[in-house]
């Protein structure tokens, strides 16, 4: 009895114990998530305390993990704090030269330790890191000097021994910037017990490396880690797990339609069933002509949406020749072609002249290899590759920087190579975008849903009165034969059957004018989409900015700044620098503890381009971004135009040498300089510099340094710089500011560098960097012939790069595009918000984003700016749901991009995107306006695109925008038109039938007032010139039909006017106050009056708003041809003998035409007084009434 009472207890126990454990995990990744978003929030929002969040993650690792007490928690979850984390633990304080970890970074570090000590997902994503994103983050070498604390040396040494036992593939050498090596092995020895000590801590899990570009590690080192060898590659043994594991190489096979689903798709329309059905309806009445018309535009409809259909599926079929059938690999020491399909990361691939790339490589050999990467970047001209490590602080570097890879797909142009296979099939670039584009769901456009909504309630409606007129008649005992025709001939009425060709039409019209605009439209749905666009998500560069760099400024040593006027222009004849008012260099020496006082710009004064005229501090900053510059400006006779190459930013400099006066070959030719030594740009050091030597003095003239004068020149990052510079060059003393430029700089003292001067530059620098500018900074070294010849023997850049003189900085942006900043107003106006993605630094983003407008920081819903890493923290719910929602994201991948887009769809925006290269595809293709760039962009985004920017310009968007409002404008317009002459038609019959009274009009005359009152005046309403209110008006929301509660009213009311005034006309005839046979009388009257009124009713529908006094008459040639050619039929309908009698009219008389008029004239003051009303009480019409709205549009306010 006893063990059977303890055998429950006992399982309950464990069942509690396994509840509680659960329970605990759920409840530490719960506040993990919190604090994950805190980290965020953090640097927007000042009452986040940073302190606070990571003392709070401090808490739950002491007391509800450390210990082994939650050694698992949720793998995502473990990205995010990583990123987190690692995002936090870099910040510094101090100057250029002096920086040190804040007391948040040291926490942060401390915390990433024990994270990776505690939490075996929390190391998986520390794996993934590649080896330089963690050394720059991780910053060992702040942490290991002499002057660091006993804290920061400890944590130091704990995190790099748990970093070299859980990820092995790193090399330690790999996590620390090599010249602090020696430092590290210091850190070692005085902290050998805990490096001896990675024995005793937990094994590592042996985890195959993830897929990569490791553009960071060498070949070698690669091969390591792959198990691979670099002569004899891989193990056939090896093959069937690495296969297991990685998966094989094959591209995700889109989904392909067939053209006969393709085609039922399109018949099955629910328009184009309508319209059939409205076609039967025709024939069952034996009304040919009619019947026949609309199979016509039945057929037409079906012919452009199959082509439309099919078009849009060509980006889906250019992706099934992307496969590499073969590939030539080096396995078991043997060369052997192989289906490229089964190779694995680590196979060796080698590459010869005309292959297809199988797979991503990082090359390990090359022999002037070229390959054309088109597919991926656009550009078409062979890019060189080698084999050098790039050391950059992500993993998602640019695919035109990635040098030392070569991506699947891409062709061999020249040469041979060699390469490790990195990644495969899906995880390839070309993977991931033929994955993003095939996952896209097909999405029916805005238009297509409202005409879906708007055919199923004109069909209920159509039944219902066709139902209601035939029941009215038989209970009246009416012929019944002849009720039935004429419900029928209603119904029909109802449908308006020239809708899909109105639609079609005035969309094909409007992309005339678009292209006119140079935006080229692929998708015809998608000119109406973009009038209901809430969010234009645009690229940065080339978009909104000129995409070519030019010198916005120079700040020299003397504390004085220079300005370039016409930076982009590259003729030398165009622009010239300009000096701003400053203070003196001495002032800001004794207020470098305080806020250096901005420059006065109001007062800048052209520079003239002679050597007498230009100031000597800024000859000295032209000649060293002259000369330690690789980059060329020619002019090209054919084009008549003047064309760089070379690096952007070296070419932005060598334009603005032209403007100051003196370009490189001014020195090269005319002084006689000539270069003798050059150390190349390293992203490791920052760094370039050049060795110039003046070999002789310009015959006959006084030019040019003394023969033999030697100089080094030298720019880079202005940390890099000033490290290695021990003087800067003085102000130009009171004595000598006339003595020639070239004697000054050969005897110059330069004045030793101290902390105020180095705070001076600091406060410089980062003031130029808020400004949006790319700041670099410029020093010389003047060294004597024999010294020279030393320095480039030693072959080594630190060599020439010491005891530097500094010289000033210089700040470079790509500036605005022209007329940008009132495009983006407009849209402001529109309630059109604009938001900025680019992979830009987030200071040169802001910058930018201030002087369009599209960021503001005193409107707090356009306050807000974003990183990509920050947006890769916050899962796709959390993004969607931040208020204010960013205006600027910066640093962004592809992956950002969809997910922006993504998370603004979620909250019922309608989204237009922006991109060029392959990678913006998956966005374009998802957003519900995708717009490819048609200079910059590549084939398959254009393809994944619906509109192509002929000019790459954010203002074609704008126009395109503009164009659509139009579009659905005049698409409503020709609805509410149709509507209401139709229904005025079906209420007067309801009318006479409830009083039992003759049916006002024959089944033939029916017929006949369709014919020539709807169809030519509503066709012309299509055309109709857009309102000049049209882009003050806030979007349509996503979801509103074209048929609002307002606008239905409208039209309830309209037809009710129509119908009422010419019933009144009906009965004056019934009672015989018109003469004559009274019924034909009466009709031909009701006929006239009706037919006049509808058609006088097509001016008033040129707006629902404004007066008829406002849009005119005359604006719609068309509208008034139709109008003359329509009142022409009527009349001759009426008097026209033989024509006459076979649609049952007679002529009518004065009185006739009296009444007609009066009817007229009532109802233009019952429509300028509906209008008035709607004007008085119906703005809100214009305006959103949802919160979403208001969350975004907040500030946005339009004043109507």
């Amino acid at each position: 009895m006893a063990n059977r009472n303890e055998e429950p207890t006992s399982a309950y126990a464990e069942t509690r114990s396994v509840s509680v454990k659960l329970d605990g995990r759920a409840s530490i990744e719960h506040q993990l998530d919190i604090h994950v978003l805190d980290l965020a929030d953090a640097p927007e929002h000042a009452e986040i305390s940073l302190g606070d969040v990571l003392q709070g993650l401090k808490y739950v690792m002491d007391y509800r993990i450390k210990g082994g007490k939650q050694p698992h928690l949720d793998g995502k979850l473990m990205e995010k704090l990583l990123d987190g984390l690692l995002a936090n633990m870099a910040h510094q304080t101090g100057n250029l030269l002096k920086q040190y970890p804040t007391p948040e970074a040291d926490l942060a570090f401390v915390l990433f330790g024990e994270f990776l000590q505690e939490v075996e997902e929390f190391r998986t994503a520390v794996g993934k890191k590649s080896a330089t994103d963690l050394r720059h983050y991780l910053k060992f070498h702040r942490r290991c000097q002499p002057s660091s604390s006993e804290e920061e040396r400890a944590a130091a040494a704990g995190v790099l021994s748990l970093l070299m036992a859980y990820c092995p593939h790193h090399d330690w050498k790999e996590l620390v910037k090599e010249d602090e090596h020696d430092d590290v092995l210091k850190l070692m020895k005085e902290y050998k017990d805990v490096f001896s000590g990675i024995g005793s801590m937990p094994a590592a899990t042996v985890v195959l490396p993830p897929q990569a570009l490791y553009f960071d590690k060498n070949a070698e080192r690669l091969a390591e880690m792959y198990g691979s060898n670099m002569q004899t590659g891989l193990a056939s043994s090896r093959i069937g797990e690495l296969a297991m594991h990685y998966g094989p190489n094959k591209l995700p096979s889109p989904p392909r339609e067939s053209a006969l689903a393709m085609f039922w798709a399109q018949l099955s329309d629910f328009m184009v069933l309508i319209l059939i059905a409205a076609a039967v309806a025709q024939f069952a009445t034996k009304d040919w002509e009619a019947g026949v018309v609309l199979m016509v535009v039945v057929v037409m409809n079906i012919t452009i949406g199959f082509t439309q259909e099919y078009k849009a599926n060509k980006a889906l079929e250019a992706l099934l020749s992307l496969s590499v059938p073969q590939a030539t690999v080096i396995r078991d020491g043997q060369t052997q072609v192989i289906d490229s399909v089964g190779l694995v990361p680590g196979d060796i691939v080698v590459l010869e002249e005309g292959d297809a790339v199988p797979a991503d490589l990082r090359l390990c050999e090359v022999a002037q290899l070229e390959i054309v990467e088109v597919i991926l970047t656009g550009e078409a001209l062979g890019i060189p590759k080698n084999t050098r490590t790039i050391r950059k602080r992500t993993r998602r570097l640019p695919l035109g920087d990635c040098k030392g890879n070569a991506f699947m797909t891409t062709v061999v142009a020249r040469g041979r190579g060699k390469g490790i296979v990195v990644r495969t099939g899906n995880h390839t670039e070309i993977g991931k975008i033929s994955s993003a584009i095939t996952a896209a769901p097909k999405k029916q456009t805005g238009l297509q849903k409202k005409l879906a909504r708007l055919g199923m309630w004109l069909v209920a409606a159509s039944i219902f009165l066709c139902v209601l007129i035939i029941v009215i008649g038989v209970a009246y005992k009416r012929d019944t034969v002849e009720t039935v025709k004429v419900g029928v001939s209603l119904a029909v009425s109802v449908i308006p059957e020239g809708l899909v060709a109105v639609v079609t039409i005035t969309m094909a019209l409007g992309v005339v004018r678009m292209s006119r605009h140079n935006a080229i439209v692929r998708k015809l749905p998608s000119v109406e989409t973009l009038g209901s666009v809430d969010v234009i998500c645009s690229d940065k560069t080339g978009t909104l900015t000129e995409g070519k760099m030019g010198t916005a400024e120079l700040w020299t040593s003397d504390n004085s700044l220079f300005s370039f006027t016409h930076s982009t222009n590259m003729d030398p004849n165009v622009g010239n620098a300009q000096l701003l008012s400053t203070i003196s260099l001495d002032e800001a020496l004794a207020q470098a503890a305080q806020p250096q006082p901005a420059a006065d710009r109001s007062t800048a004064t052209d520079i003239g381009k002679s050597l007498e005229a230009v100031p000597k501090h800024l000859f000295a900053a032209n000649m060293a971004f002259a000369l330690c510059n690789n980059s060329n400006l020619t002019y090209v006779d054919e084009d008549k135009a003047w064309k760089s190459t070379g690096d952007p930013t070296e070419v932005a400099m060598t334009v603005a040498a032209y403007k100051v006066g003196f370009g490189r070959e001014w020195f090269l030719n005319d002084i006689g300089m000539k270069k003798i030594g050059e150390y190349a740009f390293d992203s490791e050091r920052k760094l370039m510099s050049v060795i110039f030597q003046q070999a002789s003095n310009v015959s006959g003239t006084k030019k040019g340094f003394s023969p033999e004068t030697t100089f080094i020149f030298a720019k880079g990052a202005p940390e890099g710089v000033l490290a290695n510079s021990t003087h800067y060059l003085p102000p130009t003393p009171a004595s000598e500011q006339g003595k020639n430029t070239f004697r000054f700089l050969e005897d110059v003292e330069p004045m030793p560098m101290t902390d105020q001067f180095v705070e001076v530059v600091s406060q410089q620098a980062q003031q130029m960097a808020s400004g949006g500018l790319r700041v670099l900074a410029l020093a010389m070294r003047r060294v004597s012939p024999g010294d020279a010849q030393s320095i480039i023997g030693a072959q080594v850049h630190t060599a020439a790069e010491q005891q530097l003189c500094f010289i000033g900085l210089i700040g470079l942006i790509d500036p605005p595009k022209e007329g940008v900043k009132e495009s983006v107003a407009t849209c402001k106006l529109a309630g059109v918000k604009v938001i900025m993605i680019t992979g830009d630094h987030i200071a040169t983003a802001t910058a930018i984003a201030k002087q369009l407008g599209i960021l503001d920081p005193n409107l707090p819903s356009m306050s807000r700016a974003m990183k990509g890493v920050e947006v890769d923290m916050l899962s796709q719910e959390h993004l969607a749901a931040l208020n204010p929602f960013p205006v600027v994201f910066a640093r962004v991948s592809p992956d950002n991009k969809l997910k922006i887009v993504t998370a603004l769809q979620s909250r019922n925006f309608s989204v237009a995107m922006t991109g060029d290269g392959v990678n913006d595809a998956p966005a374009i293709k998802q957003a519900d306006v995708g717009v490819a760039m048609g200079i910059g962009g590549t084939e398959i985004t254009k393809q994944a695109a619906d509109i192509v920017l002929a000019d790459d310009n954010f203002s074609t968007i704008v126009e395109a925008v503009r164009e659509g409002r139009g579009v659905f404008d005049n698409i409503q317009k020709f609805v509410i038109y149709l509507l209401s002459c139709n229904s005025a038609e079906i209420y007067l019959f309801l009318i006479t039938s409830l009083c039992n009274l003759p049916a006002p009009f024959t089944t033939i005359q029916i017929l006949w007032a369709n014919i020539i009152a709807d169809v030519p005046t509503s066709l012309s309403l299509g055309v109709e010139p857009h309102e000049t209110d049209i882009m003050t008006r806030t979007p349509r929301p996503q979801g509103e039909g074209v048929l609002t509660m307002s606008t239905s009213l409208y039209v309830l009311a309209q037809g009710i006017v129509m119908a009422v005034l010419t019933f009144g006309a009906y009965l004056l005839g019934y009672y015989r106050h018109v003469g004559g046979d009274y019924l034909q009388e009466q009709r031909s009257v009701t006929f006239v009056t009706l037919t006049t009124m509808q058609l006088t009713y097509a001016f008033y529908s040129r707006s629902i708003r404004n007066s008829v006094f406002r849009t005119g008459i005359v604006g719609n040639r068309w509208l008034v041809a139709a109008w003359i050619g329509s009142m022409a039929c009527m009349i001759m309908g009426v008097y026209v003998p033989g024509l006459n009698d076979w649609l049952n009219f007679v002529p009518i008389g004065g009185v006739g035409w009296a009444v007609v008029c009066v009817c007229v004239v009532v109802q233009f003051v019952l429509v300028e007084t509906l209008k008035a009303a709607n004007r008085r009480w119906g703005r809100g019409g214009y305006r959103r009434k949802n919160n979403r709205y208001n969350d975004l549009h907040s500030e946005m306010e339009v004043r109507l």
